[in-house]
């Protein structure tokens, strides 16, 4: 902002300095050729006059002395001509004596009583020179011809000169005016940054430092204010929804528990015809349970600024396989791992262990005996207004699969497709997409090829990224442990077919 504020001001200030110098350098340089020019043809006029008086009393032998004395006073070539345009002197020795110019332009118009003033083009001169060819003769009959010759060189670097200078002057001009404005440019934008710092401070979870509310212009200061007055209440509402999640996890665990024991203890107490019942009863408690865990666990991601480290993406998958490999040979399904090998991806400490148990989970419930489940890496490129190329996990089984409908609705907390059973919580996708968006993903549900359904969570690539990683808090790694240790066991008892 600093640059574009200066950047404006100096564009603005050299605009205005080129349509002052630009202008006057260009009336000065034709104003000092205008008075060389009048002053040349004055003189000539006066070097005629003395020339036709010189020939009116038989003098014509003093006319070279004269043009040379001019010459050296003036700077100047001086060549004198008779009525006819015969050659009677010249300083400059060009034209010989006696030598007819009267087909010259100049001479021929002098000849008949009308005085040029003209510029050329002369090599033996270095350049350009300014000719004034006057008639020497006060009536009709034009005695003589006056031609005098200046070397504009002189003139020129005079101009050259004037503009060398007008441009020095613009130049401190334009760099008092940088200094001037840069200062201003600072103490208008440091407001600016100072919000900038708080708004990333903000974005870390906290608000350390807060800007100052009495710098810089009023509109800033009143927007300090206001975003102080904001981000403090934002912090206030933050600290209340976790200090919320946390109580509600101790004041809900203890009468869940009671209550599951109680109904427990009514087992033997139980006629048989009651036991299906009390099962049924206490499959809803443990699904009760795994629900108030599993909102509890969102609410903490919600309410926590976990920073994503990069991970080692087929180690994990490899790990998790090989976990969930026992609780599939027990419904007969396979799972197999395959894809690209050595894939670091971005995810927050713990992630990709519960996005795994999740999916995992999932794919078994509805995976008929005989089938096998696909754990597939796959490089993938980066995505429209993205710069680091992807990486893509496909958790693929093969059972009945979702309608398009139905894959639309799978992430809305809560749902359960009409099919499915009564052990699920309607939480698993949903935390699976939190933790994939913690780390700058995204995870879709499509068809899969030869049926069933293609969970595709797509990562950012650790190599790629021009960030520095994150280092987690250790408070933020017990919380996705605690996360990840609640959900794969739940998982694990739902594929065992557990209440």
């Amino acid at each position: 902002m600093t640059r574009r504020i200066l950047l404006s001001h100096l564009s603005l200030i050299l605009l205005v300095l080129l349509a002052l110098e630009v202008p006057f350098g260009i009336f000065y340089a034709r104003s000092e050729l205008s008075r060389f020019s009048h002053a040349a043809q004055q003189g000539a006029m006066t070097l005629a006059a003395v020339c036709e008086e010189k020939m009116e009393h038989g003098l014509a032998a003093d006319l070279p002395d004269l043009a040379r004395a001019y010459g050296r006073r003036t700077g100047s070539r001086v060549l004198v001509a008779d009525q006819k345009g015969v050659v009677l002197t010249d300083t400059a020795a060009l034209a010989q004596g006696g030598k007819d110019l009267s087909a010259e332009p100049d001479i021929s118009d002098a000849l008949r009583d009308q005085p040029v003033v003209g510029t050329r083009s002369d090599p033996s001169a270095g350049g350009e020179v300014l000719f004034v060819t006057v008639p020497g003769g006060s009536d009709a009959t034009v005695p003589c011809v006056v031609r005098t010759v200046y070397a504009l060189g002189p003139l020129t670097a005079k101009v050259h000169a004037t503009w060398l200078a007008l441009a020095v002057v613009g130049l401190g001009v334009l760099a008092t005016v940088a200094l001037i404005g840069f200062v201003l440019a600072r103490s208008i934008t440091r407001p600016v940054r100072a919000l900038e710092r708080a708004t990333a401070q903000l974005a870390e979870g906290r608000l350390t430092d807060p800007p100052a509310t009495d710098h810089g212009p009023p509109e800033l200061r009143r927007l300090a204010a206001s975003f102080t007055t904001t981000a403090t209440r934002l912090q206030h509402l933050l600290q209340a929804q976790q200090a919320f999640a946390s109580e509600v996890s101790h004041q809900l665990k203890t009468p869940l528990t009671s209550l599951r024991l109680r109904l427990e203890n009514f087992e033997p107490h139980l006629a048989p015809c009651a036991q299906d019942s009390l099962d049924k009863a206490l499959a809803e408690m443990e699904r009760l349970s795994r629900m108030v865990q599993g909102l509890l666990a969102l609410a903490r991601l919600e309410n926590s600024a976990i920073r994503p480290e990069a991970v080692d993406l087929d180690a994990v998958v490899a790990d998790r396989a090989s976990i969930w490999t026992a609780f599939a040979d027990e419904q007969q399904v396979g799972i197999v791992v395959s894809g690209a090998t050595a894939v670091r991806v971005w995810a927050v400490p713990g992630a990709l262990e519960q996005i795994i148990d999740n999916l995992l989970s999932n794919a078994l419930r509805v995976s008929p005996p005989g089938t096998a489940i696909t754990l597939a890496i796959i490089s993938a490129p980066g995505e429209a207004g993205r710069t680091s190329p992807m990486a893509e996990l496909h958790v693929i089984d093969q059972g009945p699969g979702m309608t398009e409908a139905e894959r639309r609705r799978a992430f809305d907390r809560f749902w359960r497709a009409p099919d499915a059973d009564h052990d699920g919580t309607g939480l698993g996708l949903p935390m699976v997409r939190q933790l994939t968006r913690a780390g700058g993903g995204e995870v879709t549900l499509v068809a899969a090829p030869g049926g069933g359904l293609d969970a595709v969570v797509r990562l950012r690539r650790a190599e790629s990224h021009t960030h520095r990683e994150h280092p987690s808090t250790s408070a933020d790694v017990d919380l996705a442990g605690r996360s990840r240790r609640r959900t794969t066991h739940s998982s694990a008892a739902s594929a065992r077919g557990r209440p």
